[in-house]
């Protein structure tokens, strides 16, 4: 077996196969092992490992592919399995949004928070301890990565049903050091990204933190100055001149202008606030004063999988020959989970964002508080960068968001109405009893082909 060993599981995620496979062919560390695909569905998963192929044979690197729809004839000797599958995401996201608006509860993404995120844990979870169970059986020494959302609910989930696996869960929001140039280049430290450099990083002392897709940017200074006034300012200026975001889909609308309201309520800028305006109540359209933000659009499903049809064509036009290989190579880039694995692997002490329990680097969470921070990242283990102190204020609303999460994951694996109930209750969207009831019941009916037998016996 050609070392290291990574399997992918959920080969037809397109927003993670492709790049993972550039980063396995680029990287020295990672070219000389083992690519592993899984995909429940024969025919995507061999567009993949064709292209996959295709790409090995231009370059000429040794790296070794495997496929297979069935993850426990790839899972043995696995040093690395990662997870980026869903069911039917796009179909069930677009139910979980309708539904929830009938009454009243707008999401503009629904993978997350809210009815949708809630319902995502109880599709996705359940799958992803199935997969837990065969790795702690085959390879129980692998690395789990979790790249299925909500990410901060499914990793803090497989923190606690299967506890003996090495694990921690990303997004690729904070990927390292593409989020501290952009920030850099926010905050008047650069103007280019080719001005980013050792030097610069180095007195660019910058803190992110939060759950998962509720991130914030708590300190951001460049030798010795705070630059988030300036930071601010940028985006009080964008938002000045700032349309609805057009045909860019319901996650970009108004963001500027929200990141900045946000900014001056909090002191402190969303770090990611195409998901973070789902997580507070501002934009529902529940207020009598009139906003100057409009309530947040709904998430438009045809949008996505529109998307996912050109991402299809792209792979399958490599395939035929109609656009080169090389196009492949020069418009691709790295993923961020290989390119943690690369750093592990090759023991590069690379640092990265990365969500996994808190353990102390906000001294006032609990420690096992799922928290996206920095982090250093070996084999060895997973070591949180110290913070200090979470602002009082966002500590309130991180916790009531992380206890939905942790209400989320102990339904999905019980099937406990209550539970499920006590998730809502506990959602920062939802604000009524009778609506969640009938939320849940309209739900489980329509996605019950998704769903364990267990809900509705």
């Amino acid at each position: 077996m050609q070392h290291p060993k990574v399997v992918i599981i959920g080969a037809g995620s397109l927003f993670f196969g492709r790049q993972a496979l550039w980063q396995m062919v680029h990287s020295d560390v990672l070219n000389v092992g083992t690519l592993a695909y899984v995909d429940n569905d024969p025919v995507n998963l061999g567009r993949m490992a064709t292209l996959a192929q295709k790409v090995i044979d231009h370059t000429g690197v040794k790296l070794n592919l495997e496929s297979s729809t069935d993850a426990r004839e790839v899972l043995p000797e696995a040093d690395f399995v990662i997870f980026s599958f869903a069911d039917r995401s796009a179909k069930f996201r677009g139910i979980d949004c309708k539904i929830s608006a009938k009454y009243g509860v707008r999401m503009c993404s629904g993978d997350t928070i809210g009815p949708g995120g809630i319902f995502r844990v109880l599709r996705e979870f359940p799958n992803i301890v199935k997969y837990c169970r065969d790795i702690e059986d085959i390879c129980p020494d692998a690395w789990v990565i979790n790249y299925i959302n909500p990410t901060a609910a499914n990793g803090l989930g497989i923190r606690i049903f299967a506890p003996n696996l090495k694990s921690f869960a990303l997004c690729d929001g904070l990927h390292m050091p593409r989020v501290k140039r952009m920030y850099a280049k926010r905050a008047g430290i650069i103007k280019e990204d080719d001005e980013w450099n050792d030097d610069v990083a180095a007195k660019f002392d910058f803190l992110i933190a939060g759950p998962n897709h509720f991130t914030w940017l708590l300190k951001a200074e460049y030798a010795g100055e705070d630059r988030i006034p300036v930071i601010a300012e940028a985006l009080r200026e964008s938002a000045a001149t700032e349309t609805d975001g057009g045909d860019t889909g319901s996650k970009a609308k108004w963001n500027s202008s929200i990141t900045y309201a946000l900014y001056k309520a909090m002191g402190k800028v969303p770090t990611c606030v195409g998901h973070t305006k789902e997580y507070v109540r501002f934009w529902q359209g529940l207020g009598v004063t009139p906003e100057p933000v409009e309530p947040l659009s709904i998430w438009d499903t045809a949008t996505r999988y529109e998307r996912h049809s050109d991402m299809w064509r792209q792979v399958d036009a490599f395939n035929n020959g109609t656009t080169p290989i090389e196009q492949f190579m020069a418009e691709l880039g790295p993923d961020h989970a290989t390119d943690i694995i690369e750093s592990m692997w090759g023991k590069l002490g690379k640092q990265f964002f990365v969500n996994t329990s808190n353990n102390g680097t906000l001294i006032n969470m609990p420690d096992d508080a799922f928290v996206e921070v920095l982090s250093d990242v070996s084999m060895d283990g997973i070591s949180p960068r110290p913070i200090g102190e979470a602002p009082v204020g966002l500590r309130g609303l991180w916790q009531q968001v992380l206890d939905t999460h942790e209400l989320s994951v102990r339904a999905a694996m019980s099937g406990d109405r209550d539970l499920l109930f006590q998730a809502f209750i506990c959602d920062p969207m939802v604000s009524s009893l009778a609506d969640s009831e009938k939320i849940i019941e309209e739900l489980l009916e329509l996605e019950r082909d998704a769903l364990p037998d267990y809900w509705f016996e």
